[in-house]
């Protein structure tokens, strides 16, 4: 039996994630992209990973830099994940387009106001998997802070809360 890249992406679009920045630093420039392959692997050292399509921009800049931030959007910065979706040509207007902003950490890696969270991460591996690659990372420095996430379900942009009416709804 085969299966489809079309039927992957449906049944992979029926799980829900939340939906990320990795920004990386390149010659006093942020440079990033929109992320929903994260995941946490360990607790001892701490590390998580993200999958990241090798033909991106940031697949490169990751590999060089080998210092990386994860931003963990909130539900109201829908239009950054939108604008970082895009080819990384257009992302030194983030500001005036999308309302991204950014300060420094002090290793100088791009931290994006108002996320829901911040990961500081130093690359310690990487593997090629498939067309994508999986950077795993050690979390050095964390930021959190209050409010709710943006969510990715089915292509659509989520809410928490939205269309929850019961058991058995298809929506």
């Amino acid at each position: 039996m085969g299966v489809s890249s079309g039927e992957f992406r449906e049944a992979m679009g029926r799980f829900a994630t939340g939906v990320t920045i990795v920004t990386v630093d390149l010659d006093g420039e942020v440079h990033g992209m929109t992320a929903n392959a994260i995941a946490s692997v360990s607790l001892d050292p701490l590390l998580l990973l993200v999958c990241v399509d090798r033909n991106a921009r940031t697949h490169a800049h990751l590999h060089a830099k080998k210092r990386f931030g994860i931003n963990i959007l909130a539900e109201h910065q829908r239009r950054i994940s939108e604008y970082y979706a895009l080819p990384e040509s257009t992302h030194e207007h983030a500001e005036a387009e999308a309302g991204a902003r950014f300060d420094r950490t002090a290793h100088g890696t791009p931290r994006l106001q108002g996320a829901l969270a911040y990961l500081e991460c130093k690359l310690q591996s990487a593997q090629e998997a498939g067309d994508h690659t999986i950077f795993i990372a050690e979390v050095e420095d964390v930021l959190v802070r209050q409010g709710r996430p943006l969510l990715f379900f089915r292509g659509k942009y989520h809410k928490i809360g939205e269309g929850m009416t019961g058991e058995g709804d298809e929506r």
